[in-house]
């Protein structure tokens, strides 16, 4: 598990003494990478009886065109560059920020996947016919 709490260095370098330990409140999950493939998606449980929708995978994207701003479902080809990892790119991981090839051209994600549980993009340059 991963855990979100203040860090037991000071800016110095110098260990702070904490009078309190690890709590429950202070627990992260995994990073969901979502991956290209059959659309699958997880709802996770939050405090307070919050929910979220996980894309776990998805083959579609809503690729939004910025000289009309019209908004399209398209199929996604592949991913060709992740500023986040870029191990990410031979995965076909996408996260927020990775430049994907589409049906209709090369667009960039604009939300997180992994916690939105949908992509959304915005077209960069479109394909040549």
């Amino acid at each position: 598990m991963k855990w979100q709490g203040k860090s037991v260095r000071r800016s110095t370098g110098g260990r702070i003494k904490h009078s309190t330990g690890k709590r429950k409140s202070e627990m992260g999950r995994e990073p969901t990478l979502t991956h290209l493939g059959e659309t699958r998606k997880k709802h996770v449980h939050g405090f307070g009886g919050n929910t979220k929708i996980r894309l776990l995978r998805s083959t579609y994207v809503n690729v939004t065109d910025p000289s009309t701003g019209k908004t399209n479902k398209t199929a996604i080809e592949t991913v060709e560059a992740n500023a986040a990892n870029r191990n990410y790119v031979r995965r076909n991981i996408i996260t927020k920020g990775a430049i994907i090839e589409t049906a209709e051209g090369k667009a960039k994600v604009t939300n997180r996947p992994s916690q939105d549980g949908l992509i959304n993009a915005i077209l960069l340059e479109k394909k040549q016919e």
